[in-house]
């Protein structure tokens, strides 16, 4: 694609990098076909082709963000289906973001949404007031149907009943038992431990289980992936200069063979840290180490000598986060070690397709949001599974919303096959 950058724009980083990715593009429109937005509009301008064109445009011109391009790239779900399906490597989630914080800086949103967005953005990454609201939430549960919109998605996505604080959330030193085989930082992320801290329990049993010793390090919070796709880069980067700087301390005293995530959408975010501060003369080094040692659990199971074995069969549908295929182009390894465990594993179909949750976006966007949901949904269940599996509490609670099949992490399903309990929800 021909852009017309001035060399005063260009002298800007972001332009610069958001230019070459510009200049990949050649208009073939392979991505349209495995949008998500697209398949459900039909709507040139809701494909990652067309947002192309209108980032281009605003960027190139340098001017406001136009309301127009403004609706259209709120609906994109930052899947990145599309990067998985072009021929010529567009970066499309780089472009996406730098828009993203082009539309923050330039655009005024009207009261009630950006109220409701800083909102979001100060309550999810704050465990503590995250479940507070929580609590409140579930009171409130029954007016969802009374109220419209993003009021009504947040309601309806309210839990039932909320976990208690578990005692893996506050840093500590996990040993192994047995012989030491290495050593590993959890991130145990913000929303999951108060939505499901029953994951990053099973994270450590399983991996002290099997002599790997675990850190929650001192310092580390939020991946700072919410308010990246918001737009909001400055506090995404103190975010994550936070979680840099927690984990470069706790390699330099005690050592560190990995990062594990196991939130699959915090994932892609960590690993991304090189880029995100490849400017940064400070964190420059540090950042692109971290993201490089940074491993979703199922990367870092495989390499160990795991001897699991289903304690009973169970067919279990996998769903493919988004992050996890696309993002970090991670697709039958969960399979395989799930399969290897003795589980009957099926792939449903229209796998690359996302589920609608996607951070923040069923919140955001609760009409998409809601018929991708139903056909993912609709998908799993013609597989006949017992269960579902998934690496990603974004779509754990998006697709639990929509079944009454009891939804589990995969690790969960690992940590029993290898000696821990039967996961609570398929009691």
């Amino acid at each position: 694609m021909q852009t017309n950058f001035t060399l005063q724009q260009l002298a800007d980083p972001d332009i610069a990098a958001s230019n070459a990715i510009l200049r990949a593009c050649v208009h073939c429109g392979f991505c349209t076909a495995t949008c998500p937005t697209y398949t459900l509009l039909g709507d040139e301008l809701d494909s990652p082709r067309g947002r192309i064109y209108q980032i281009k445009d605003m960027l190139e011109r340098d001017i406001p963000a136009p309301a127009e391009t403004v609706k259209h790239l709120d609906r994109c779900l930052s899947c990145l289906s599309c990067m998985t399906t072009c021929p010529s490597g567009v970066h499309y989630m780089h472009l996406v973001d730098h828009a993203r914080a082009h539309v923050e800086k330039t655009f005024k949103r009207p009261l009630m949404e950006r109220s409701i967005r800083r909102l979001l953005s100060f309550v999810l990454p704050r465990p503590l007031t995250f479940r507070l609201a929580l609590i409140g939430a579930s009171f409130a549960k029954p007016l969802a149907q009374f109220l419209p919109g993003t009021m009504g998605a947040m309601f309806r996505m309210a839990p039932k009943s909320v976990a208690p604080p578990s005692h893996v959330d506050k840093p500590q030193v996990f040993p192994v038992k047995g012989e030491r085989r290495g050593r590993v930082a959890l991130m145990n992320g913000c929303a999951q431990k108060v939505l499901a801290p029953k994951i990053n329990e099973a994270t450590i049993r399983i991996l002290t289980r099997h002599g790997i010793e675990v850190v929650v390090a001192e310092g580390a919070g939020c991946c700072g992936a919410l308010v990246h796709h918001m737009g909001r880069k400055d506090k995404s980067h103190n975010q994550a200069a936070r979680n840099i700087r927690a984990w470069s301390r706790e390699q330099a005293a005690h050592g560190l063979d990995a990062v594990i995530v196991n939130t699959s959408g915090c994932g892609t975010t960590v690993k991304d840290y090189g880029f995100m501060f490849r400017e940064d003369p400070e964190l420059q080094e540090d950042a692109a180490r971290i993201a490089d040692m940074t491993k979703d659990i199922t990367e870092y199971l495989s390499t160990l000598d795991l001897a699991a074995k289903a304690p009973q069969e169970l067919r279990v549908a996998y769903h493919s986060a988004c992050s996890m295929q696309h993002g970090q182009k991670i697709t039958d390894l969960p399979k395989k070690l799930l399969g290897d465990a003795g589980f009957d594993v099926a792939s449903p179909a229209e796998g690359h397709l996302c589920c609608g949750s996607a951070g923040t976006y069923n919140l955001l966007q609760p009409e998409i949001a809601d018929r991708l949901k139903a056909r993912k949904v609709a998908h799993i269940e013609a597989t006949k599974p017992h269960a579902i599996a998934a690496g990603n509490i974004g779509c754990m609670s998006q697709i639990a919303g929509g079944t009454e099949l009891p939804v589990v992490h995969t690790v969960e399903l690992l940590d029993w096959a290898t000696g821990g309990p039967k996961p609570k929800s398929l009691n």
